[in-house]
């Protein structure tokens, strides 16, 4: 049986905020802090989960 493939978007990398940032920087596409599209709030919050399990 084959494995099943991991869903990715349109800069091939998997669907995840930080990887969509990473992504366009790396394809030097990435958006100005004046142009983001995420609140530094918000950013604060995830940054604060990075590396916990969900229960």
């Amino acid at each position: 049986m084959p494995t099943p493939k991991k869903k990715t978007n349109k800069l091939h990398v998997k669907n995840s905020l930080v990887n969509n940032i990473n992504a366009r920087k790396e394809k030097g596409i990435s958006r100005s802090k004046k142009e983001s599209t995420v609140t530094r709030k918000s950013y604060d919050q995830m940054e604060d989960n990075w590396g916990k399990k969900k229960k």
